[in-house]
């Protein structure tokens, strides 16, 4: 697919399916109930993810490939995917611990089990896969950056595309604790491509949408510092 611009709608539409979309379906899965319909369908999150990623790796710089940006494709991915699977299998068992807990059937909330359970599922497994998300964004970014295509892109497409995936960036470093890490990313991109990346981006169709995604997250961002103060979770804040 050499439309650059539907790609990054494609990938955005499919990014809100598995990062947002998913948590409403935590009824328990029939074939294996202590699963959820949550945990059923994520298993296919890096399936189907990865492979998009690639078709935008390999449809910037007109296709050209060199050894280290794909060396830094496959280890960007390892880590993305570790994040992920960790994240997914954590999540489940957290998930569990926490409604036995509430329905007063068992309560292993103060164990170390539990502690450990939480560590993967909250933090360690978050700061993999927003890495693997953060840098993979950053290749491809560079990619289309120093090889431009010369495909003009469609900027009806890119702004509502690049609306939408700010915001998924949004909700998935506010709620996954890596505001630290995702804030200075997404101001990173954002400033790089205003002081140094303006010119010509209307030719480089996957830069200026992660451009548009980043200054729609930061821009959220602050809205959220300022009226809480912080940077509170949704969750914290009683809104999911």
């Amino acid at each position: 697919m050499k439309n650059r611009s539907l790609l990054t709608l494609i990938f955005t539409l499919l990014s809100i399916l598995f990062f947002l979309l998913l948590i409403f379906f935590r009824t328990p899965f029939p074939p294996y109930p202590l699963m959820s319909y949550q945990d059923a369908f994520d298993l296919l999150t890096p399936v189907v993810l990865i492979p998009v990623y690639w078709i935008l790796f390999e449809n910037t710089a007109g296709g050209a490939f060199k050894r280290g940006e794909t060396l830094a494709f496959m280890v960007l991915s390892s880590v993305w995917v570790l994040g992920q699977g960790m994240h997914l299998a954590a999540n489940s068992v957290n998930n569990l611990a926490e409604a036995l807990a509430r329905e007063q059937v068992f309560d292993m909330t103060g164990t170390t089990i539990y502690t450990l359970t939480y560590f993967f599922d909250e933090h360690l497994s978050h700061t993999l896969w927003h890495i693997g998300i953060a840098g993979l964004a950053a290749l491809l970014i560079y990619r289309d950056w120093r090889h431009p295509s010369g495909e003009k892109a469609t900027w009806w497409v890119t702004l509502l595309s690049g609306f939408l995936y700010g915001f998924t960036l949004f909700c998935i470093f506010l709620e996954g604790q890596t505001v630290l890490l995702g804030l200075p990313f997404t101001i990173l991109i954002t400033v790089l491509t205003l002081v140094w990346g303006r010119q010509g981006l209307a030719q480089r169709p996957v830069h200026a949408f992660f451009f548009v995604a980043c200054l729609v997250a930061v821009l959220l961002f602050t809205g959220w510092g300022l009226y809480w103060g912080g940077f509170p979770e949704f969750s914290d804040v009683g809104l999911i």
